[in-house]
């Protein structure tokens, strides 16, 4: 649990330096966008990773989520999710997204799979930033079988411009069912030999080093992922060689 430690601790060390205000970041590869909803998005060369933000961005996070996941619904409303929009907009940080569905085979039903579905189809209309944020701002209750496609088509009004023919019906008819399944098992391989049901969700990989159980809790406080996030874009050689 010591190894690695000094990340956390300078983390620490630097909002404690910073009080109440977050990392400013410096001159990097990215021009910086005006919003969340200008940040470039589109489907990865392996047909499931979702990539979002500058595409020579310093910084990679790779993010595991289940939409029905109620952890993950905390790291995006009130968790780190938050310090990660912001360096996405600043330009230095690129997000890659694997969508996995495995809670409804855990708990029961389709929502999982039915969102999954839903946010590729809203990628499509160039509108996955903005849905991905109302979906989650919305969640249902876990054991809910809530997202219904009912409901995911009034979510989809809180989005503007992304109803409409192509978007309905792919929602309607689980377009995307392919997409689901492929997503499902890159989750699963992600995994390894290990954890072959998967990491779990949310799970992090900065840069290639995946954030381990010891400093989970990193996720889930917006300043320190903050605080994290400027370290590894400051100093990337120094997070490839911590041992976490």
């Amino acid at each position: 649990m010591v190894r690695g430690g000094r990340w956390a601790v300078l983390c620490v060390a630097m909002l404690t330096l910073a009080g109440c205000g977050q990392a400013e970041y410096g001159a990097g590869s990215g021009a910086g966008f005006e919003s969340a909803q200008e940040l470039p998005e589109k489907l990865g060369k392996d047909g499931t990773t979702i990539l979002v933000g500058d595409p020579d961005a310093r910084v990679t996070v790779r993010l595991y989520e289940d939409l029905r996941c109620p952890v993950c619904e905390e790291f995006e409303t009130t968790g780190g999710a938050r310090a990660l929009r912001k360096a996405m907009i600043d330009g230095q940080v690129k997000t890659e997204y694997t969508l996995a569905s495995f809670l409804d085979d855990r708990v029961g039903g389709s929502g999982s799979k039915k969102a999954a579905n839903a946010l590729r189809a809203a990628l499509g209309e160039g509108k996955f930033v903005e849905y991905h944020e109302v979906l989650f701002a919305n969640q249902p209750e876990e054991s809910v079988d809530g997202y219904t496609t009912a409901n995911l088509l009034e979510l989809a009004d809180e989005v503007e411009g992304l109803r409409g023919p192509a978007f309905d019906t792919a929602v309607k008819t689980m377009k995307y069912r392919t997409f689901v399944t492929a997503s499902e098992k890159a989750y699963e391989r992600a995994g390894g030999a290990e954890e072959p049901e998967g990491p779990g969700t949310p799970t992090a990989v900065i840069n290639g080093k995946r954030i381990t159980v010891e400093y989970y809790g990193m996720l889930f406080d917006n300043k320190i992922f903050d605080a994290l996030l400027q370290q590894i874009y400051d100093t990337p050689g120094s997070w490839k060689n911590t041992r976490l």
